[in-house]
């Protein structure tokens, strides 16, 4: 990946930020809402080669724990986003697809939502951040879940036209 495609790419990540920490985070959505951020780092992840989603993850990762909506150490999203950025990259990509279809990829895109909502989960007690009850947490997966499935077709497109634009571009030079 050469560095104006690295370039473009984070100028791209830095913009879904802001428009994730300025517009989305204003909202308060029944059951926690969704991250358009986490939405747009697994769909890139899905299309993109391990090693491009990795860096865009360990990206992704950096830009979610300098929010001010995150609680927990600095550093554990990065590292959570890389792992599923990879992992969702490593099923996904090349002729042996896992996913097969828009349909495939949107489920994957929610599972992989949840399954990084889980690893939050999981770590933050180990890095002594208090996580709530049974009921708080349930609620958000499952609301985050929905979020997630309801906003991720309509985004989708979006995003793969603009991953489209950013590597054909550097392709041509």
């Amino acid at each position: 990946m050469s560095t104006r495609l690295i370039g473009i790419s984070s100028l791209v990540f830095l913009a879904i930020y802001i428009i994730q920490e300025s517009i989305i985070a204003q909202f308060r959505l029944p059951g926690g809402g969704f991250s358009i951020l986490i939405i747009f780092a697994l769909s890139w992840a899905i299309m993109s080669e391990r090693e491009i989603a990795a860096v865009m993850g360990f990206s992704a990762g950096i830009l979610m724990d300098l929010s001010q909506n995150t609680s927990g150490p600095f550093g554990q999203w990065t590292l959570i986003m890389l792992l599923a950025t990879y992992a969702i990259s490593y099923l996904g990509y090349g002729d042996d697809n896992f996913f097969g279809g828009a349909l495939g990829v949107v489920f994957s895109i929610v599972l992989g939502n949840l399954l990084i909502e889980m690893l939050f989960l999981i770590s933050a007690p180990l890095l002594g951040v208090s996580i709530g009850s049974f009921t708080q947490i349930f609620s958000t997966l499952f609301g985050t879940s929905v979020w997630t499935l309801f906003l991720t077709p309509i985004v989708l497109p979006i995003f793969a036209k603009l991953y489209k634009t950013v590597f054909q571009a550097g392709s041509l030079t």
